[in-house]
């Protein structure tokens, strides 16, 4: 479904739904599907607590909002902005649904403004991330696009805006 100002990207998972949650909320290593990039809280994910998608270092944030709904293992919705675009911020939901032969992945961009650089971004980046998800929870390995933003993503990282800087986005 695409809206104006909502997109939806749904995939099934070979895997159970527990499988699918415990991967998408990790917040203890490096997350393929979403670029590489670790997901760091200071009290957990629950609603109300502070998120920021931050590089492997620690050193530079990329992405910041704050924990809408935490249902496990049904439902996670956050708010969502990237650290280099300075424009209103998206909600990101993603839902788990148990069917025959896995686990229905949904991830769903609400509240875009149409046009925009970061609703350009987000668009685009729901197959890598969706792909890389299914990969990870059948295979227990990303898809080769993972693989390859895992090896490039230090060399991204030295060229981030000093305004990135994790300390400009404290939890």
């Amino acid at each position: 479904m695409t809206s104006e100002n909502t997109h939806i990207n749904r995939v099934l998972i070979n895997a159970p739904q527990e499988v699918v949650w415990s991967t998408l909320v990790k917040t203890d290593e490096s997350l393929p599907f979403f670029f590489g990039s670790i997901c760091q809280t200071k009290d957990g994910l629950r609603p109300g607590a502070r998120y920021r998608m931050g590089s492997k270092t620690g050193k530079v944030a990329m992405v910041v909002g704050e924990v809408l709904r935490f249902e496990p293992p049904h439902v996670y919705a956050h708010t969502f902005s990237m650290t280099n675009i300075d424009e209103p911020p998206v909600t990101v939901t993603y839902t788990l649904t148990e069917k025959s032969g896995g686990t229905e992945f949904e991830l769903r961009i609400d509240n875009m403004v149409p046009g925009s650089k970061l609703a350009k971004e987000m668009v685009s980046s729901q197959g890598f991330i969706a792909s890389n998800l299914k990969s990870l929870c059948e295979t227990g390995r990303p898809a080769f696009t993972g693989r390859m933003v895992g090896l490039i993503s230090p060399i991204f990282m030295m060229f981030s805006k000093k305004s990135q800087a994790a300390e400009n986005w404290p939890l």
